[in-house]
């Protein structure tokens, strides 16, 4: 394949617009709010993220490259078809669960992460052990989809995918470190609409190809291949459910999600713009589930693609770039191009931005280093964007089976960290040790399932096993909900164990090691304390909830909301029972 000059120019115009916009959103934030918030406008945008912007920030970090091209390919590949493409009604499902159950608790009780409700209840220990999975969430998915545009722009403008990694990596992290999450919101706006835009174009040119069938026949009979629409066989009907649980309940606990959620201005502003993100899923879903239809609707022996078709050629993954380089124009196929690079990198600015924002404030500043000053916060989040930014770009380039890290590590974030929340925001009376008893329940539950994506053999063997045709074992069992399941019933039960037994003088209090049931005043409880009541620093989630475009220091601690909210509030449920 020749180099094309006009596809490089391209990507490079649509490149240097994302990052004007990014450093004109940074321009805004350095000249909107007062010099002890610049941390808080770098993580929740100052708190005053409106209807359109969020709506669209919160639509494209879901609509990111592994969105559009997965499920191109899951309706393309003839053994699952449009029955399996899951993730546009589960992550559809999911912001609607969240808006109905998640976001109205998270934002008005003015969390700044999504990790502060635990270090808040269970402690700065139980909020680094669950920083872990959440940050390998967000590195593994960042490194996935970086993967996936390398490989994209590769097809497309035939350059090489290292190149095209770092430098999409580069712009992505040059933006985010400037401007936190306004410029990662202002971007959203234009990729998404990019993406639409982009997409829409592309399918008509695609579908008047006259090597394309016509995909309304295609869809319920074989000519090339098996009928697109697919089906679901009796014995994977339970690995369907699981795999659609894991979309729509696992896809609630992510920072990247809750960021948007706390950054709106005010809670019932946070469920609105979930309902808008729901809507805007399924829309932006349409045109790849088109192109995956075309895909499977296409006579490739007609084409420039040649034989065989790209699912022999183990090339499904990458029939979104390929339906945009052989079915249409050049020069709709370039801008078909900028359409997917613009939904690669609209998650993972919002990954590298997550992560960095949990360890700045979550580790670094409640864990370690609770005086420090916001510029010191500030300085420490650039650094780690930096740094994140640069390990997923590694693991990018670098490892072979990104997309398997991807796969465990957000099966972690349902199993792990979805019953934890379930814990803190709903089941009164749940302790740190029932925490790290669920916690260590489902992560041993879930690796000895095994991973077929990292050859890992499981040591638990569920009903329904089989062995491929590449000797790894797969399970059919749901054990991922299992584990999930689990995990939450230990972490009530052991709780409630650990309360009984030390409140009942059947343990002695010097055994309450972690200061979570009978030492009210201890060191840690304290310390969990300082999240609604230190005066030494500038926490804001008792910020208000009404809007607002800046906040003074003062009024950093008088949220009397945060207060008088009591019945869904675990440190002060807690005051009251002991």
């Amino acid at each position: 394949m020749a180099f094309h000059v006009e596809g490089l120019v391209a990507i490079v115009v649509f490149y240097l617009a994302i990052l004007a916009v990014g450093i004109w959103a940074a321009w805004k934030t350095k000249n909107t709010g007062s010099e002890g918030d610049r941390s808080e406008a770098i993580i929740v945008g100052g708190r005053d993220i409106g209807l359109l912007v969020g709506g669209f920030t919160m639509t494209a970090t879901w609509v990111g490259g592994g969105y559009i091209n997965g499920t191109a390919e899951a309706v393309y590949v003839p053994d699952y078809g449009l029955a399996w493409a899951q993730a546009p009604i589960g992550y559809s499902l999911s912001l609607i669960l969240g808006g109905l159950f998640f976001a109205k608790p998270m934002r008005s009780k003015g969390y700044v992460t999504m990790l502060d409700p635990f270090q808040q209840l269970y402690g700065k220990r139980m909020g680094g052990l669950l920083f872990i999975p959440a940050l390998m969430g967000e590195m593994f998915w960042a490194a996935a989809i970086f993967s996936a545009l390398g490989a994209t722009i590769s097809v497309i403008i035939d350059i090489n995918v290292n190149i095209s990694v770092i430098i999409s990596a580069l712009i992505a992290t040059m933006y985010t470190l400037v401007g936190g999450l306004y410029s990662v919101a202002y971007t959203d706006v234009v990729q998404l609409f990019c993406i639409f835009l982009g997409l829409w174009i592309s399918v008509p040119f695609a579908m008047s190809h006259p090597a394309v069938t016509d995909i309304g026949l295609t869809a319920v009979h074989q000519v090339y291949q098996a009928p697109w629409l697919g089906s679901i066989n009796s014995l994977d009907i339970y690995t369907w459910l699981d795999n659609f649980f894991l979309l729509t309940l696992g896809g609630i606990p992510w920072q990247a999600y809750f960021q948007r959620v706390l950054s709106s201005s005010s809670a019932t502003y946070a469920q609105v713009l979930s309902f808008l993100a729901a809507f805007g899923c399924l829309v932006m879903a349409i045109p790849a589930v088109l192109i995956g239809a075309i895909g499977a609707s296409t006579a490739w022996n007609q084409t420039d693609y040649g034989v065989p078709d790209p699912k022999s050629k183990k090339e499904a993954d990458m029939i979104l770039p390929i339906v945009l380089q052989y079915l249409c124009p050049v020069y709709i196929s370039f801008f078909g191009l900028g359409a997917v690079s613009a939904a690669v990198m609209s998650s993972a600015d919002s990954s590298i931005l997550s992560a960095s924002s949990m360890f700045a404030r979550n580790i670094y500043q409640l864990s370690f280093r609770q005086n420090a000053s916001d510029r010191e916060i500030v300085w420490v989040m650039r650094i780690t964007v930096l740094l994140f930014g640069a390990s997923a770009t590694a693991m990018a380039l670098l490892a072979s089976s990104v997309y398997g890290l991807w796969y465990l590590s957000s099966d972690l974030v349902y199993i792990i960290i979805f019953p934890q929340l379930l814990c803190v925001l709903f089941i009164k009376g749940t302790n740190t040790y029932g925490a790290i008893a669920g916690y260590l329940f489902g992560l041993v539950l879930r690796i000895t399932g095994g991973e077929p994506y990292l050859y890992l053999q499981p040591l638990i063997f569920y009903p329904g096993w089989y062995q491929d045709d590449n000797n790894l074992y797969i399970q059919r069992f749901p054990f991922k909900t299992l584990a999930m399941l689990t995990s939450f019933f230990t972490n009530v039960i052991v709780s409630y164990l650990a309360k009984y037994l030390f409140e009942s003088g059947t343990l002695p209090p010097k055994l309450d090691f972690l200061d979570a049931v009978v030492a009210r005043y201890s060191r840690e409880h304290m310390d969990k304390a300082t999240l609604v009541k230190s005066d030494n620093i500038v926490l804001n989630e008792l910020a208000p909830v009404n809007p607002r475009h800046s906040l003074t220091l003062s009024s950093t601690f008088t949220n009397k909301e945060a207060f008088n909210y009591v019945d869904s509030s675990p440190e002060l449920s807690n005051t009251e029972d002991n």
